[in-house]
Order: C-alpha cells, then structure tokens, then sequence
C-alpha cells in the first residue's frame, strides 16, 4: 500500500479491526517513509461493476459515491449513520448479486429511490429532485401526489394529508 502522503511503497500495519456490521476490515497503518498514520478499508468485492452512464460513457463503480447520495440524502433526518451504511450495502450486494458486470446509472438510481422511500419520505423526495433533475417545481408537486399516504416510512404522508385538506 503506498503512502497517500509521500507516495511510499513501504507502509506498515498497525492495528486491523473488523466493522461493527463485519462487512469490512480497517487498518490503521504508518509509513516507513515519513511516519504519517492513516487508515484503509477493506471490502468484499464479488465482481468488478461498470456504471453505463446516461450519454453512453461506462465508468467503475464507485460505492463512495453511491454512500455520498445516500448520506447526502438523509442529513439531518432520523436515520442512523450505522442504518445508512446497510442500507449501502445492501444496494452494493443487490448490485453485484445481479450477475450483470455493467449497470445503468439509471438502475443503480432507482433501487436508491426505492430503498429511500420505504425508509424516510423526505429524503426520498430530496434524492429524487437530484436523480430526475427536477427544474419545475410542478415536478415536485407530482412527486408529492404520487406518494400514497400511509405508506411505511412515507413521513410526507401527513404534509400532503394536511394540504389536501387545505383544498376542501
């Protein structure tokens, strides 16, 4: 493993801890060279994925990027770091358990939303602005419309009761 600081190649490890959930190892480990700490994780990797882009470009998969939008998604909600992290890796284990080896960003986008609405209903709303790109707030309004009330997780449920109720 070579230093993020001083890029050398002889770093040594010196403390490894498994996750709380178990999904991944992390070393603490310090360069040889210039004596910096720093600390890697290690995941289970069953297939190397290809995101196939909207405009045709495939790139690697990247679950820092996908945890990024999840967080992103959920600050400031009532959802626990350690519950957005499996929720993280249950998509990342859908993904590879698929069998394919490239995913459109638009798969990748709809299990989020999914896996989002059935948890918290704001942060599904907050995630879906981004994903559909939303520039109208009709767009928004629609969205709201389509979430039946009642569902498990849908915290809008009781916004949107109390507009509709504002209408009569």
């Amino acid at each position: 493993m070579n230093c993020p600081f001083c890029g050398h190649e002889d770093t040594q490890v010196k403390d490894s801890r498994s996750t709380d959930d178990g999904a991944a190892i992390r070393r603490r480990r310090v360069c040889a060279g210039c004596a910096q700490r720093f600390t890697t994780i290690e995941r289970v990797q069953l297939r190397e994925l290809t995101v196939t882009k909207m405009d045709g470009r495939r790139v690697p998969f990247d679950r820092d990027k996908l945890a990024r939008s999840i967080r992103i998604a959920l600050r400031k909600r009532p959802v626990e770091e350690d519950r957005q992290e499996r929720i993280v890796n249950g998509l990342v284990r859908q993904l590879e358990a698929s069998g394919e080896t490239e995913i459109s960003s638009a798969r990748i986008g709809e299990l989020a939303m999914d896996a989002l609405h059935s948890i918290d209903g704001v942060a599904y709303v907050r995630f879906a602005s981004v994903y559909r790109d939303f520039r109208e707030v009709e767009a928004f309004s629609k969205l709201l419309t389509d979430m039946r009330p009642g569902e498990e997780g849908d915290s809008l449920s009781p916004m949107v009761e109390r507009e509709k109720d504002k209408e009569v």
